[in-house]
């Protein structure tokens, strides 16, 4: 889409609200270039009653003032047949003079619509899948630049813990932050000043902590998880230890790049094990196993399991003097 020459049709579709708003956006500031978007511009609600012939209509008429037209059908995830057909045949022989954007949060290759905006050119179909995970920070880092200020990784990471994944709050609280902070870096601890935490804290961020042996930043994420979690969070948190011991034994010979294989999991599963492993001695990583045993009993059979799982958690993130 930043290309000169812009195809007839493009599909922007995935579930991530805020690519899907910044590619529409993009679009939208190219006819603004003109001086004419009033005049140029045609935006549609497609989940509601569409009138699809004043639709195929905009489509066909021809731009004034400016050199492309620009039709934006919001909301064709679930189009009748009796709307999707027309825009596909339309799309057999599109007005060389319009851009319509099909935008959608999902949509099906299969389905013919799809496949007749993919027929158009390879860059025809805008990609606005979510991000995983362990990929928001990096893109929120990317975000804050958009609203003029700087953000590490740290305070990115801390970001999402707080306000979720969801790509369109994450940019709202970005905004919100870049009019309170003067200053031209959005800190940790700004973030944590000025960011309620909505989001659920997950047990993964929990394990990460206790895996980079950050005593203060686990008991902070162990207080945070639900209550009667405890069982679930020493099974994981086992599972963990067991992954760094064959991780700490895979790096000792050299074999650090088996690690994934070895444990049956994907790559970005294990990115960060290799490093926090070295944070351990083997000796500390077997110990904190074998006091497993001596929790599993206190979690089962005491009413202090909470204290029980915080203490061998003091105890795993303690390091040798």
């Amino acid at each position: 889409m930043a290309e000169t020459a812009l195809l007839p049709a493009y599909l922007i579709v995935g579930a991530d609200e805020y690519k899907r708003s910044r590619a529409v956006e993009r679009m939208k500031a190219r006819l603004d270039e003109s001086g004419m978007a009033a005049f140029n511009l045609d935006e549609r609600d497609m989940t509601r009653d569409p009138a699809i012939d004043d639709i195929v209509a905009s489509l066909n008429t021809f731009p004034m003032g400016a050199p492309f037209r620009l039709v934006i059908l919001n909301g064709c995830d679930k189009l009748p047949k009796a709307v999707s057909e027309p825009i596909v045949s339309y799309l057999a022989d599109p007005a060389p003079s319009t851009v319509c954007l099909i935008v959608a949060s999902s949509l099906a290759k299969n389905t013919r619509l799809y496949k007749a905006v993919a027929k158009i050119g390879a860059k025809a179909v805008v990609d606005c899948a979510p991000k995983k995970a362990w990929e928001m920070p990096k893109q929120v880092v990317a975000m804050a630049r958009a609203h003029g200020k700087a953000m590490g990784l740290p305070a990115a990471e801390e970001l999402v813990s707080r306000a979720g994944e969801a790509s369109r709050m994450l940019d709202n609280e970005l905004a919100r932050l870049a009019q309170m902070i003067e200053g031209p870096e959005i800190t940790v601890a700004d973030v944590e000043r000025l960011v309620m935490r909505t989001a659920e804290v997950k047990p993964w961020d929990f394990l990460n902590a206790v895996s980079a042996r950050d005593l203060p930043r686990a008991l902070e994420l162990l207080a945070l998880q639900p209550d009667r979690s405890e069982v679930r969070l020493y099974s994981l948190l086992v599972g963990r230890l067991r992954e760094l011991i064959v991780a700490k034994a895979l790096d000792a010979r050299g074999a650090g790049r088996e690690l994934a294989s070895t444990l049956g999991l994907q790559g970005w599963q294990v990115k960060n094990h290799l490093g926090w492993a070295r944070r351990w001695r083997m000796e500390d990583l077997l110990e904190g196993l074998s006091g497993a045993a001596e929790v599993e009993l206190a979690l089962k059979g005491s009413r202090d399991s909470a204290l029980a799982l915080r203490m061998w958690v003091i105890s795993l993130c303690r390091r040798p003097a």
